[in-house]
């Protein structure tokens, strides 16, 4: 195996590489560098003829041809005689390169129509290591293609979002929520659970139950645990004052409320102008508005003119409700009060 040019070792691997290239090296690209160099070697060598004239091989062929030790080349350089039959002098390497560049700007002077530019190209030349090196350096994005890839991110987020939201259901569970609320008679429901919620504080208290215990690896201390006092169900104490509100914040409105139903009246009028006459079906079974002016009507009677129905209702009673309503009495009729504005409004609407 042949020992490879120095001016091959000197080179790095991506040098040898372009070069494998522009010589039409085959199978190249798994060698190794030293590998590289001795095929480099071989190849130019075998293909010196058609090779040798390129400028950019000019180093490696002046290199293989230069003698290698200075007798040799003291030798050589005797060799040759002159037109006189006298020796001619040894030329140095130097002196060759120089006029053989020489000679290649004369000839470019005379047969090239842009002398200015050949000579400016050979020259200046970037060498190609430095090509190389400036290829392989990774240039920062332009501002117009981060903004591109942030939009397409931004994009893909939004509809995953998106999908996600419809996936879950909410919307149509907010949607239903909203049309159950929409009512008058959702309205009457809430109202009548906050009297609930402050009545059945005071009928029906907290009572401490027991404790749960302190747990030491968790560092959580003791905490007590109170439930309703369930023992008086059993007792007037609840049944009295829970008797009188039902009564007048519910059960008598609703028997006024069924019975003077305008709501059947509406309706009733509303198939006279019709051939068939079905019978006649009331939008409720208990008119709303009926029911709460009764309640509001009952509510004040009760608490601030002292109606006690012949007895039936103590003092006590009555002034454990009114303590125990959020706002007293007056806390009812407020919420009497809207009702009747929301069934009004909803009359209006529906007309």
């Amino acid at each position: 195996m042949s020992r490879p040019s120095n001016w091959l070792r000197t080179q790095r691997k991506p040098e040898l590489a372009e070069l494998a290239e522009l010589v039409g090296l085959q199978d190249y690209q798994s060698l190794k560098k030293p590998e590289l160099e001795i095929a480099l070697d071989d190849h130019l060598r075998a293909n010196q003829s058609s090779l040798s004239k390129d400028p950019r091989l000019e180093a490696f062929y002046d290199r293989l041809f230069a003698p290698s030790s200075p007798v040799k080349r003291e030798i050589q350089g005797f060799n040759g005689t002159g037109s006189d039959g006298e020796m001619k002098p040894p030329r140095s390497t130097r002196t060759r390169r120089l006029t053989k560049a020489a000679n290649e700007i004369q000839t470019g002077d005379d047969s090239s129509p842009d002398p200015p530019a050949r000579k400016t190209a050979l020259v200046a030349r970037t060498p190609r290591s430095n090509l190389t090196f400036a290829s392989s350096i990774p240039l920062p994005p332009s501002p117009a293609v981060v903004a591109d890839a942030i939009d397409r991110r931004t994009a893909i987020l939004r509809s995953k979002v998106g999908h996600a939201w419809e996936n879950s259901g909410v919307t149509e569970k907010v949607y239903g929520v909203r049309e159950l609320l929409s009512s008058v008679v959702s309205v009457e429901a809430i109202v009548l659970s906050i009297e609930l919620l402050g009545v059945g504080i005071e009928i029906l208290p907290l009572r401490h139950a027991f404790d749960v215990p302190a747990i030491d690896l968790l560092k959580t201390p003791s905490c007590p645990v109170s439930l309703p006092d369930l023992f008086l169900l059993l007792t007037s104490s609840f049944w009295s004052p829970f008797t009188l509100w039902i009564s007048t914040s519910l059960l008598i409105p609703l028997v006024f409320a069924y019975f003077f139903n305008i709501t059947l009246r509406a309706k009733t009028n509303h198939h006279m102008g019709t051939r068939a006459r079905p019978s006649p079906e009331p939008q409720y079974l208990f008119d709303p508005l009926a029911f709460n002016i009764v309640k509001a009507l009952v509510t004040w009677l009760v608490f601030a003119q002292g109606l006690r129905f012949g007895g039936w209702v103590g003092n006590e009673t009555v002034a454990r409700i009114q303590a125990s309503v959020p706002g007293g009495y007056e806390g009812v009729l407020v919420g009497a009060g809207v009702g009747v504005l929301v069934s009004i409004y909803e009359a209006v609407l529906k007309k």
